[in-house]
């Protein structure tokens, strides 16, 4: 009976895992598409509005709002410093992407949970061993074969540009990642994420276009509310699946983000061309992201290997 109740454990944390993987493999592509009709920082308030009402009246049912005051000034410094830089990071991702290309940005992207790892030896003293090292420099020989690359195949004036924002978004949102690691010594992730999510929509509602969204054809509002989705159900699949399943395990699964991209980018941008432009990597492009997701593999499973 107690295997079989550990079987289904792994059993649903691979598949909320898989959820996330497929759910953060599609963002990408789905904000691509909607800019098409929504300059990038009205799309990034509708998702912050959107993310808060949601899990406002999830918490407001359970009658489990955020103990507001409870915050003294080092935990409301340390939530300040968490929705900075995470509306830092998600204006500079969604800005780099329209400069750049879906494929672009979940490939850079897969910076940010390694980089996150290797602070966390500097601020928290975890250890961080020779075989996630390895992994590391596996990924950023990746990134610069990927980038390389790109650069070769696409004269887009903007795609160094959009590449660095990609890189400055993953910068962000280590520093967003430190400050919540604090955080949850007092509060739970529902509560700091209410928090956030709020202050984002605060900070982006002087530059959100509000009129904007009366132009979106149906098409445009599901690709919206898809991508405003995205950000509730990707994260609460990815905290659910840490519940049932190994950090590490998840973590290996989340490495194939990028494939996933890249897959579902080609299968879709050949049944809707007009909707979801075709990535052109060339052999280098491709060589490059596959380096990439084996340097995230490698970092993962160097957990659970101990090595």
């Amino acid at each position: 009976m107690a295997l079989h109740r550990t079987s289904g454990r792994r059993g649903l944390g691979a598949a909320l895992a898989s959820t996330t993987m497929l759910l953060w493999g599609l963002l990408p592509i789905g904000l691509e598409a909607i800019l098409f009709d929504l300059d990038a920082l009205t799309v990034t308030w509708a998702r912050f509005v959107g993310s808060t009402l949601v899990l406002f009246a999830v918490l407001a049912v359970q009658r489990n709002l955020p103990p507001i005051r409870s915050l003294d000034r080092g935990r409301g410094g340390l939530l300040l410093v968490a929705t900075l830089f995470l509306a830092l990071n998600y204006g500079a991702y969604i800005i780099g992407l329209g400069q750049t290309s879906a494929a672009d940005a979940q490939v850079v992207i897969q910076l940010a949970p390694v980089l996150l790892s290797a602070a966390g030896v500097l601020v928290f003293r975890e250890p961080f061993t020779r075989l996630q090292w390895t992994g590391l420099v596996v990924l950023i020989g990746g990134l610069l074969l990927f980038v390389s690359g790109r650069d070769a195949a696409s004269a887009k004036p903007t795609l160094l540009v959009g590449q660095a924002l990609i890189v400055f978004a993953a910068l962000t949102w280590v520093i967003y990642g430190l400050a919540q690691k604090q955080l949850l010594h007092y509060w739970g992730s529902a509560h700091i994420m209410l928090c956030i999510y709020t202050g984002c929509a605060l900070a982006f509602t002087p530059f959100a276009d509000v009129g904007s969204l009366a132009r979106l054809d149906g098409v445009g509002w599901w690709l919206l509310a898809f991508c405003s989705a995205n950000t509730i159900v990707g994260y609460g699949a990815f905290a659910e699946a840490l519940e049932h399943w190994e950090a590490s395990r998840v973590g290996a699964v989340l490495a194939l983000v990028p494939l996933v991209t890249l897959a579902l980018s080609a299968l879709l941008a050949a049944q809707w061309p007009e909707l979801v432009p075709a990535q052109q990597l060339s052999a280098r492009s491709w060589t490059g992201a596959l380096f990439v997701v084996a340097g995230s593999l490698l970092a993962a499973l160097a957990v659970r290997w101990g090595r």
